[in-house]
């Protein structure tokens, strides 16, 4: 007996009315849509690639851009600072004289009136009245008024003066407090680039070794390497002394020998026995901080920074330097350690 079934179009509407197995079916796309991308590299988070030496060098330099004036405007705002607290200290001597000149002439008039009003007037002022042979009370007064006129004139003038001192002496220490807080705030200022320096400094790559009287040297592999070229490079500017091995004198073994000293390995203070100490290494590979040593007769040698330069003492009269390896013939390169 045959058996009914549902025409196929129906099943098609069926199936076409549940949205969730299209939600599922899309959602399983997506995840294999992603996993595609990511496997091609797409959806990868980008690489942050690390600052290199020279935007670091440029970061300083601008750095320091702004912290040149900053150092110069506190120059400028701390000897103005020392001028004026000078100033201020010498008015200050100038009023205290007057100071006590007002005191002492108030004082007096002061004294003046209450003896004569009190007692009637002193021996002294008597012997003015009687001298002068005033008729009647009124033309003593008057002449006690002349008198006590006088002092107050001395007085108002001592006044005047000690006003336009103080006046001055106002405008200093207000200036003075002004210039106070502009000196605090400039250090503030200074400090703040200088850590910024300080931090930017750091972030040199290890491999990077940057002193004082050296340049910078990129690619350094070797922590001794690296000991060494900043132990020589700090020397620059000594003197070159026959025999020496240091601290404040070298000559060109004697250089070499110090450096790698405070590295921690010893080398002979003699160029031929440096020359068998070191592992020998082509030209084309040579690294900063290996020996370059000149002549037939290896006779002398220097710290190689890379670039065609060392640093060395090259002789009598002539400092601890950085020079081109290129003014002598070289002999080859060795490698400490």
């Amino acid at each position: 007996m045959p058996v009914a079934t549902t025409p196929p179009h129906r099943h098609a509407r069926g199936r076409s009315a549940r949205p969730g197995g299209l939600r599922r079916a899309a959602h399983r796309l997506l995840t294999l849509v992603a996993a595609a991308a990511v496997g091609a590299g797409m959806l990868a988070a980008p690489a942050y690639a690390e600052p290199s030496v020279d935007e670091i060098e440029a970061a300083i330099d601008q750095k320091w851009r702004q912290l040149e004036p900053t150092i110069e405007q506190y120059n400028k705002v701390r000897a103005q600072l020392k001028s004026n607290t000078k100033k201020a200290a010498d008015l200050e001597k100038k009023i205290q004289p007057l100071a006590l000149e007002t005191e002492l002439a108030m004082d007096r008039v002061g004294d003046l009136a209450a003896r004569y009003y009190i007692s009637g007037p002193s021996q002294d002022i008597g012997a003015l009245l009687l001298t002068a042979k005033p008729d009647t009370l009124t033309e003593q007064l008057t002449l006690l008024d002349r008198l006590a006129a006088n002092e107050r004139r001395q007085l108002q003038g001592v006044t005047r003066v000690r006003e336009k001192y103080d006046a001055e002496k106002r405008k200093l220490d207000t200036l003075i407090a002004t210039q106070t807080k502009q000196q605090t705030e400039l250090a503030a200022k200074k400090k703040q680039i200088d850590v910024d320096i300080k931090k930017l400094e750091a972030s040199m790559p290890v491999t990077t070794v940057k002193t004082e009287k050296c340049p910078t040297i990129n690619g350094v592999v070797s922590e001794a390497a690296r000991t060494a070229i900043r132990t020589a490079c700090a020397q620059v500017g000594d003197p070159y002394v026959w025999g020496a091995t240091g601290p404040n004198s070298f000559d060109c073994s004697g250089l070499t020998q110090y450096a790698y000293k405070a590295a921690g390995i010893h080398l002979t203070h003699f160029t031929g026995a440096q020359w068998k100490e070191g592992k020998a290494i082509p030209r084309s590979e040579a690294r900063p901080g290996d020996l370059v040593f000149f002549f037939a007769d290896l006779s002398h040698v220097g710290l190689y920074l890379g670039n065609d330069k060392m640093v060395h003492a090259p002789r009598a009269s002539k400092p601890v330097n950085v020079s081109s390896i290129n003014t002598m013939p070289v002999a080859g390169f060795r490698r400490p350690g």
